[in-house]
């Protein structure tokens, strides 16, 4: 794999991720802040793969 699709995967995840956030917040506030985390993680770690 490319660098390139590796970190589209990953922003990919962090999509999916953001959307649990946002269908979460309602009923798991708690489970919700953790999806936000892990979804600032992917980001995070797709930035750092395209600048590598």
């Amino acid at each position: 794999m490319s660098n390139e699709w590796i970190a589209v995967l990953l922003l990919a995840l962090a999509g999916f991720l953001v959307g649990g956030v946002y269908s979460m917040w309602k009923t798991a506030k708690a489970f919700a802040i953790l999806l936000g985390i892990a979804a600032a993680l992917a980001v995070g770690g797709a930035v750092v793969w395209l600048s590598s």
